[in-house]
């Protein structure tokens, strides 16, 4: 889950397409074991790929690269519920005897933080 709101700005966005690059740098995805999506969100939640779209480090790599920015208010509500709803189904290519991990880069500042709190009651923050 990517911010790509206007708080974050497009040099920051920059760095953490890098970052996620890097990080799929060492996931086991070429071997099928790990299985990798992704969405943007800023004020609408844009899927950019699924768990079953790339099945190799380096579509997946250029995919996130790839990536343009664009701006808006930070709705962390609707992503979270878009994962929990769309993404991580098995019509999605959800398995449910493989644990998922969600990893949440934003810069904290949700426009509707009371919507996100209640959101955030089903994860786990670090």
């Amino acid at each position: 889950m990517l911010d790509e709101s206007g708080s974050i700005g497009e040099s920051n966005f920059n760095r953490t397409k890098s970052f996620l690059s890097n990080l799929t740098g060492h996931l086991d995805i070429d071997s099928g074991n790990t299985h990798v999506g992704l969405i943007t969100f800023s004020d609408r939640v844009t899927e950019r790929f699924s768990l079953t779209t790339h099945s190799t480090v380096d579509s997946v790599q250029n995919a996130i690269l790839s990536l343009s920015y664009s701006k808006g208010k930070t709705d962390t509500a609707a992503a979270l519920s878009y994962v929990e709803t769309k993404m991580l189904t098995s019509a999605a290519g959800d398995r449910p005897d493989v644990p998922n991990v969600i990893i949440l880069l934003t810069d904290g500042e949700s426009h509707d933080e009371t919507a996100t709190l209640v959101s955030n009651q089903l994860y786990i923050s670090i």
